[in-house]
């Protein structure tokens, strides 16, 4: 699903975001509930970026990457830890592109979002290219989402993916 978010460019630069778990639902611009073989998850546009509410078997999580005023928790490039009895992967990274490869980059990825039917992206007013965009699916029993916050005026584009479920058996 693809829509215009109705708001400013709120969290203008890649270094202003912040991660946090188990925050409360923050208000949505825009929003895409999905049931993934049992597990309800819920993808949250935010003027200032996304929120992803999870709810399975009577456990819950929630993941927020945002411009989050008294916040001090940077993006982190990688956090693995248990979340009740899920184990919880998260990882980001940002892409710098030079303004052509951005546009190709940005109209690719809202073209493979939009179609989806586990994708909700969202264009903020005034650039084509200013977005964020989330797909989720469900594989070997783990939930899982990938995020992508385009900042056009940077040339960055900050690409998140996240993974929870149960612990997974190690393999030798």
């Amino acid at each position: 699903m693809l829509t215009t978010l109705k708001t400013s460019y709120t969290d203008t630069r890649a270094a202003d975001l912040a991660w946090a778990l188990g925050r409360e639902p923050l208000p949505a611009l825009a929003v895409l509930d999905l049931e993934l073989a049992g597990a309800r998850l819920q993808l949250r546009l935010l003027g200032a970026s996304h929120q992803v509410l999870l709810e399975e078997e009577g456990r819950s999580c929630s993941e927020t990457v945002a411009c989050m005023s008294g916040s001090s928790t940077p993006l982190p490039l990688g956090v693995s830890k248990r979340v009740g009895e899920w184990e919880y992967e998260f990882a980001a990274r940002v892409e710098t592109l030079s303004h052509g490869s951005f546009a190709g980059r940005a109209q690719e990825l809202l073209a493979l979002v939009a179609d989806h039917p586990n994708g909700l992206a969202g264009t903020f007013p005034g650039s084509p290219h200013a977005f964020t965009a989330m797909l989720a699916q469900r594989h070997e029993g783990q939930v899982r989402w990938r995020t992508w916050h385009a900042y056009p005026q940077e040339g960055q584009l900050v690409v998140t993916r996240t993974r929870i479920g149960a612990r997974m058996p190690a393999t030798l």
